[in-house]
């Protein structure tokens, strides 16, 4: 096997036609095919052989997708740093990867420089130019022949190394497989909402590293058009529909909630969407609604993790649908049902699957789950049992096959012995017109040992009240899972991939107790 195969084929098909889209840069296929020929040959001319690791530390950019063919067709190790992580994560990451090439940009190269030292990495190349540490990526590919670069690829063999903190905020590495990869490509093009063929644009807002790449394998085998935005802005978004006529997008629910905030969002034309898929975090059912009502019917989100590789829960638009026009107004708070390869079961802590409407671990197993993490035996042990992974999710599953999220197993709150999850008040409060943005968490108490607290972020010009807002969840939840205490504040801190970091929001308020129950 060999992924970038399938870019090759795609080029002969249509090689003028736009394969990546990044600002002012526009890569036809011919093009893309090229560059990633003429960087895996260079590669390989620094020693570099299949199996060896190559870093990224960049912003969104379109020579981040030649980086990911180029290694494909290479048969070599990717392990994208986010852009947003410190100096010391990025010197830890670069020596837990083994990596021995670098590519990053000019915003991260001095950064990027210092870090290398204590690492593998013998050379830096510049995004932008070059540094004191190597080359610059324009001059790399005009030295390279562009030969066509193919090596053959079993489906064990590591393709990607994903770090992720979870909810632990220690750094560790999901290996992604070449197998693995083939999988999510399986995946985005026997979907009827997730291909992306010819004439087909869709926009990836997030980090193309990340989450938001994972589609583009898909795109490119198929022979639609990428566009990656530089970063994100929500009205440079709408702009970006609308000037490209964008057919499908994936943005994370944070990022609809930016659109909504628009005073102007419905000046845009965004009738070319056919396609917005959401996910990576919980999206209350009033935001939903509201997105409905400015994009249209073309709704749907997916479920997964790194450890997935991509999506493995899907909620159509049709479910949208149905649960908008009240024929089923439970599924807006599901995040779906099984697709494609993946089997999903949710199971007690023995790993047996719970009957449905009882409250278990989502667990997972396919070609796109993981072998386990990089050298984290006793991790991988605890965390893939009998070839299913356990994703730490706490759900109840419908008889037909849906399934709704409750709670991460880390989150759920221990109040007076009853077992309170923090999602479920979250939806609540995210049902009230003047909250934006809320988060729960337990918080120490001397009677109950943990008590519900919800930091809130008011909607712009809204004047929230604490203590209405206990009332307004007091009469929506039963009353010992109702907030306690209300903490209203301007935002609230997300980690590098956009989520809500509870832990950062928690240690505060455990600071100096002798217990920390999380």
């Amino acid at each position: 096997m060999n992924l970038g195969r399938y870019v090759r084929r795609t080029t002969s098909h249509q090689p003028d036609a736009e394969a990546v889209v990044c600002g002012p840069t526009r890569l036809t296929y011919a093009a893309l095919d090229e560059d990633s020929d003429r960087l895996a040959t260079a590669l390989r001319g620094l020693g570099l052989r299949k199996g060896d690791c190559v870093a990224t530390l960049a912003a969104n950019r379109a020579e981040l997708v030649v980086t990911e063919v180029a290694l494909y067709k290479a048969g070599m190790v990717r392990a994208p740093v986010n852009a947003r992580l410190g100096e010391r994560e990025v010197a830890h990451l670069l020596r837990e990867s083994g990596a021995r090439v670098l590519l990053a940009d000019a915003a991260h190269l001095a950064a990027a420089q210092r870090a290398v030292p204590g690492s593998e990495v013998t050379t830096v190349i510049g995004y932008d130019g070059p540094g004191d540490s190597g080359p610059g990526y324009a001059d790399v590919l005009a030295a390279a022949v562009p030969e066509p670069v193919d090596v053959d690829c079993a489906d064990e063999d590591p393709a990607v190394l994903h770090f992720t903190s979870g909810s632990t905020g220690r750094l560790k590495a999901a290996i992604q497989t070449y197998g693995n990869r083939a999988a999510v490509m399986r995946k985005m093009v026997m979907g009827p909402d997730t291909r992306v063929g010819p004439g087909d644009r869709q926009i990836l807002a997030g980090p193309v590293t990340h989450a938001s790449g994972m589609p583009l394998l898909g795109i490119l085998f198929a022979g639609g058009c990428a566009i990656v935005l530089p970063r994100w802005d929500a009205e440079d978004f709408l702009a970006t529909v609308q000037r490209e006529r964008a057919t499908h997008a994936f943005v994370v629910p944070t990022m609809i909630n930016t659109i909504l905030a628009l005073p102007d969002a419905r000046a845009h034309d965004v009738s070319s969407l056919r396609q917005l898929i959401y996910g990576a975090a919980p999206m209350s059912p009033r935001r939903i609604r509201e997105a409905w009502e400015l994009f249209g019917p073309v709704l749907s989100q997916g479920y997964g993790c790194g450890e997935t590789t991509s999506g493995v829960l899907f909620l159509s638009t049709e479910d949208h649908r149905r649960a908008i026009e009240g024929l089923d107004e439970e599924l807006l708070l599901s995040c779906g049902r099984p697709r494609a390869e993946a089997e999903v079961a949710v199971v007690d802590d023995n790993g047996a699957p719970v009957p449905d409407g009882e409250i278990g671990e989502i667990a997972v197993r396919g070609p796109d789950v993981v072998p386990g993490y990089l050298n984290e035996p006793a991790l991988t042990a605890e965390t893939f049992r009998d070839g299913w992974f356990l994703t730490g999710d706490l759900a109840r599953r419908r008889a037909d096959g849906y399934v709704f999220i409750v709670d991460r197993k880390k989150d759920m709150i221990i109040s007076g012995g009853f077992n309170i999850y923090a999602v479920e008040v979250e939806s609540v409060l995210h049902q009230h017109r003047d909250v934006y943005e809320a988060a729960v968490i337990g918080v120490p108490d001397e009677r109950w040992g943990e008590a519900v607290k919800a930091v809130v972020v008011p909607r712009a010009g809204a004047a929230l009240d604490a203590s209405e807002l206990i009332e307004f969840c007091a009469r929506h939840l039963a009353r010992m899972k109702k907030p306690r205490s209300v903490d209203l504040v301007a935002a609230l801190p997300h980690n590098p991939n956009g989520k809500i970091d509870r832990r950062a929001l928690r240690d505060p308020y455990w600071a100096g107790t002798e217990r920390r129950v999380h």
